[in-house]
């Protein structure tokens, strides 16, 4: 599904000097796969997922998407593949306070110019465990419960890539292991999830690491024993 070839980012500082964030990254991700990327603050991880996410462009290399070479797309292009093919989950959970759980679940409908479809956002709620708390306002929900709207918000145009950034970074120990036991349940229904963490223990889930470190690969392995998932509850 992801194919990674040579990548390279580099951002250039306000008096012009160069700053390599990526560093001739090379991998690729199958269908199906639940990895993680995992690094140190500063290591590129969150560059990586950027342009993993189509949020951003390489400055060298190529990134090909279900097979579409999406390195030098404009902003529009980029635009209407994130809307078609991946749902994002944010350790802030960017969700608008002033909206209702069920309304900020419906809102990847509206940027993908489709009509608003409660019906499928409620099924979306009830399958995050949520279902009772779909009228409630964000300000009204613990944070384990925003990650969860976040998650069904991610799902709602149905995509097949779901790149997860520290979301378990601003929680209590028992609501990120209850995310965690979410995510692995998405991936086991055929979801291709990418998560991004700093946290051993996070990437424990995964069945495959790939480890960052100064902008390069320090290491891409198969984790044999993956944490079990047990029950989201």
């Amino acid at each position: 599904m992801i194919e990674v070839s040579h990548i390279a980012r580099t951002y250039t500082r306000g008096d012009g000097t160069p700053v390599p964030a990526l560093k001739d990254v090379s991998f690729t991700i199958g269908h199906g796969e639940f990895v993680t990327v995992r690094g140190a603050s500063g290591s590129g991880k969150s560059s990586l997922l950027n342009i993993l996410g189509c949020l951003d462009t390489p400055t060298a290399g190529r990134y090909l998407l279900d097979g579409e070479d999406v390195s030098r797309y404009s902003d529009q292009q980029r635009s209407r593949i994130r809307n078609r093919k991946i749902g994002f989950v944010f350790q802030s959970f960017n969700l608008l306070p002033r909206t209702t759980a069920v309304e900020n679940v419906e809102i990847p409908a509206l940027y993908a110019g489709g009509a608003i479809d409660r019906e499928r956002a409620l099924r979306i709620l009830g399958r995050v465990g949520l279902a009772e708390r779909a009228a409630h306002f964000v300000s009204e929900l613990s944070g384990g419960e925003q990650q969860r709207v976040a998650i069904a918000r991610a799902l709602m145009n149905d995509p097949p890539l779901l790149l997860a950034d520290e979301p378990t970074g601003n929680l209590d120990s028992a609501a990120g292991e209850s995310i965690m036991r979410l995510l692995v349940e998405l991936h086991t229904e055929g979801r291709t999830i990418v998560l991004v963490t700093h946290d051993e223990s996070v990437a424990a889930y995964a069945h495959r690491e790939i480890l960052i470190h100064d902008g390069g690969i320090a290491a891409d392995r198969i984790r044999a024993q993956p944490r079990t998932a047990g029950r989201s509850g």
